[in-house]
């Protein structure tokens, strides 16, 4: 079935498309800068700024690829067809399938709305900044996140003994409070205490670091990352009693092996990427049947491939960018535990998986996005990706401190309170001296 495309030009997003080949001074290195093509009629203003006559035109970034002939089936507009498709299908459910039992027809309804949402979005958003495997993959990845901040909004008008009930109807199991489990109950070292703290979330562990690295694209970004998070669990383990455990499990099992060894992985794979030879031949082009099945394969994997630098104490600028990334990122990491143990989800269900999932999609896209925000001067919009993901983030927040009233009674320990107090005083003071001070003593 083929899918929308923009005008003669087909507006494809690209990882690296239309680039600017900016070479750094010391390394043949390309920074993967997107441009947009600038009319001849139009000038654009010197030292890179924009001004308000080319202001919304600085808006939109266009991005072209050419089409493979061979896919081009797959590019082209269906929009009237599929409307009539849609409408059909919705029509033949609400008539012949929908009965009178009362949640069948709720579930059926919400079902329905939320495949129009997702047919909208992979008709009528705008592309993303990728490509592979079919822009309109991402266009439902954007429609998803929408989708996901509307469901959001709901839950948070709602009280969390509502919607502790409310998630009986999608799996009956739920809405039963879960069991406190600690791994910090006997924190000798030794082979069965070892193998005790061993479990299915060792794999979750390497996996999702192994993820995180492809999304973030930066070594020194994922190791803060990830001792941030460990000292996040030693200072909220009073609130959740999972996050209690042993030193040797915070520091040799997590950091050192797991979170290592995933991100290892995905620095590996980022590198092989970034090294690799980008030369797309058509189907057609390829004589031999081995050929065409790797072409096909490989319309599943990067376009190209930009490595990120995140520079974050080249500016201010930059250093407050990074700061945000990684609260945002620590506050995605903290929403997982809060909500399932607030809405009690046991660890191991099927929506604490499918969340997971659907934000290492959404965070592709988004990080690019934010890395784009941050380093081309003429980008002057948040992506679309990067907005809906950072609503979708701080507004679990939101219903994490809501229905967190009255569930967490100890106080914080008072040392908790004093190593942020002076950790945050240093992120502070930091900047002052080196974009401001030490900048000023140069100049004198």
């Amino acid at each position: 079935m083929g899918f929308r495309a923009t005008s003669t030009n087909k507006r494809i997003g690209s990882d690296a498309v239309n680039r600017a080949q900016t070479t750094d001074a010391n390394s043949n290195v390309d920074t993967g800068v997107i441009t947009r093509d600038v009319p001849n009629n139009e000038a654009r203003p010197k030292g890179g700024r924009t001004t308000k006559k080319d202001l919304r035109a600085s808006w939109s970034y266009e991005f072209h690829d050419e089409i493979e002939p061979t896919l081009a089936f797959f590019y082209t507009p269906r929009t009237i067809t599929m409307l009539v498709l849609m409408l059909s299908g919705i029509l033949y459910a609400a008539l012949f399938v929908a009965g009178e039992d009362v949640v069948a027809n709720t579930k059926m309804g919400l079902s329905a709305a939320v495949m129009v949402i997702l047919l909208t979005g992979l008709l009528e958003f705008k592309d993303g900044p990728f490509i592979r495997p079919h822009p309109a993959f991402w266009r439902v990845v954007l429609a998803v996140g929408v989708t996901y901040e509307i469901f959001l909004v709901f839950v948070l008008f709602q009280d969390k003994h509502t919607m502790r009930g409310l998630l009986k109807f999608i799996d009956p199991n739920l809405g039963v409070p879960l069991p406190e489990k600690s791994y910090a109950e006997d924190c000798s070292i030794t082979a069965e205490t070892l193998w005790n703290q061993t479990d299915i979330f060792v794999l979750a562990h390497t996996l999702g670091w192994f993820a995180k690295y492809l999304v973030l694209r930066d070594y020194w970004f994922c190791w803060i990352l990830s001792v941030l998070f460990e000292v996040m669990e030693y200072s909220l383990q009073h609130q959740l009693p999972n996050f209690a455990e042993c030193w040797w499990d915070h520091w040799i099992l997590d950091v050192l092996t797991t979170n290592w060894l995933g991100i290892y992985m995905g620095m590996k794979v980022c590198r092989y990427f970034e090294m690799k030879q980008y030369s797309w031949r058509g189907i057609n082009e390829i004589p031999t049947v081995k050929g065409k099945l790797q072409r096909t394969i490989e319309q599943f994997t990067p376009h190209s491939w930009t490595s990120f630098q995140w520079k974050s104490l080249d500016s201010f600028k930059n250093y407050a960018a990074v700061i945000g990334l990684l609260t945002i990122e620590l506050q995605l990491e903290l929403n997982a535990f809060y909500l399932k143990y607030l809405l009690w989800i046991p660890s191991e269900h099927f929506i604490n998986i499918a969340r997971l999932v659907m934000y290492f999609f959404l965070c592709m896209p988004a990080v690019r996005e934010a890395y784009q925000y941050l380093t081309d001067k003429n980008c002057k919009k948040f992506g679309m990706h990067a907005w809906i993901t950072t609503a979708n983030i701080l507004t679990e927040a939101l219903i994490c401190v809501k229905f967190g009233q009255g569930e967490f009674p100890n106080p914080t320990p008072k040392p908790v309170l004093i190593f942020w107090a002076i950790f945050l005083s240093c992120l502070a003071i930091y900047p002052l001296y080196a974009f401001v001070l030490k900048k000023k003593t140069k100049l004198e």
